[in-house]
């Protein structure tokens, strides 16, 4: 299946006959469907890549999975990427959670977006970065406040990942 880079997106045109990128969004709820063709984010193309689900071009150049990873670089959502690839080799729906102030809702295994409601908001915290009582009061707020757990996914160095269930609680 081929996707064409541009604008930050990749969008792989739906042709007539091909069920491919439809079953991609209908089943494991990748991208956003706008008329004939599925939008996909750059960390939904590079999971996508990575599998060898999708060939993607940019200007009719095929596009190595190294030089994809450079671009989520350059963009500073690498760590990003890391996270959404563990999360979605273990079996969870992800989308998107700006709504939320967070990176990513997490829809639990076997649930799914129209579906009910996703279980946790993501919230990528790199290790080294200093993080205010406020910014954490406010995550575990929000959290709670759409009936949602958080998960915050720490990233060390090395772009390994830690995860740690935040859940309110009232003495």
């Amino acid at each position: 299946m081929r996707g064409n880079l541009s604008n930050e997106m990749v969008s792989v045109k739906i042709e007539e006959g091909s069920k491919r990128p439809i079953a991609l969004h209908e089943k494991s709820f990748f991208g956003k469907i706008e008329e004939d063709y599925l939008h996909l984010s750059l960390i939904e193309a590079c999971y996508l890549l990575e599998k060898n689900r999708l060939d993607i071009y940019e200007d009719d150049t095929k596009c190595s999975l190294s030089y994809f990873i450079g671009l989520l670089k350059e963009n500073d959502i690498y760590a990003k990427y890391i996270v959404y690839r563990d999360l979605k080799d273990r079996g969870y729906v992800i989308k998107t959670g700006f709504k939320y102030g967070s990176e990513f809702r997490l829809y639990d295994r076997g649930r799914s977006p129209g579906k009910g409601h996703s279980d946790f908001l993501v919230k990528i915290i790199y290790e080294n970065f200093d993080i205010s009582v406020l910014d954490f009061s406010s995550y575990v707020r929000v959290s709670h406040g759409v009936n949602k757990k958080l998960l915050l996914a720490i990233v060390d160095d090395d772009f390994d990942i830690t995860y740690y269930n935040v859940e309110w609680t009232r003495p």
